[in-house]
């Protein structure tokens, strides 16, 4: 793309920017933030913010890494954590009301793990309860939170999220991403309560 995905530019800011503001606009507290690939350079688009940078040396070997990485660095510093959310920078259409609503599914369904679902795939955003630490903690490799969601499905609760099949992975998705998100704005975009 010519530049790393995080700091593509989505109505006047960086994606990076962008989703990490609205993350920490959630209920979610502390926010972390896993960088791989272009560290230095994505680490200076939001070192000022509220949030806790970590730094995932096996980056190459996937985003398993990636999971593993943040989750251990988060129990480190939140030893008594009960639950984890997983989001990843590519989903432009994330928004702080959907975070929110996989906390509140959480807390009032009582179920282990809250997914989004769109086309077709039951995925991230996604959270985990403690339950699933361990299996997250193993995640490496190319194989992400997604997996441990598709072994266990019928613990899961699944939040619509059809915005979420829209994800920035290439030159043209991002351009038909700029042309549609022209006529919205995104600090305001909510979804649907269904």
């Amino acid at each position: 793309m010519g530049t790393p995905k995080q700091l593509l530019s989505i109505q006047g800011t960086s994606l990076i920017r962008h989703l990490v503001k609205i993350s920490i606009a959630s209920t979610c507290d502390p926010v972390v933030v896993v960088l791989g690939a272009n560290a230095h350079q994505i680490r200076t688009e939001i070192e000022d913010l509220p949030i806790q940078i970590v730094d995932n040396p096996q980056w190459r070997s996937g985003m398993g890494t990636t999971v593993s990485t943040g989750l251990a660095a988060l129990l480190e510093w939140e030893p008594g954590l009960n639950a984890v959310l997983i989001l990843v920078c590519d989903q432009p259409f994330v928004s702080t009301s959907l975070i929110d609503r996989l906390v509140v599914a959480y807390q009032s369904e009582c179920h282990q793990i809250v997914a989004t679902s769109y086309s077709e795939t039951v995925g991230v955003p996604a959270l985990f309860s403690d339950r699933y630490f361990a299996e997250l903690l193993q995640l490496n490799a190319d194989t992400g939170a997604r997996r441990i969601i598709q072994q266990h499905l019928p613990e899961t609760y699944t939040i619509d999220f059809p915005q979420g099949a829209i994800d920035l992975d290439t030159p043209d998705e991002y351009q038909a991403f700029l042309d549609f998100s022209g006529a919205i704005d995104l600090s305001t975009f909510r979804l649907s309560p269904n």
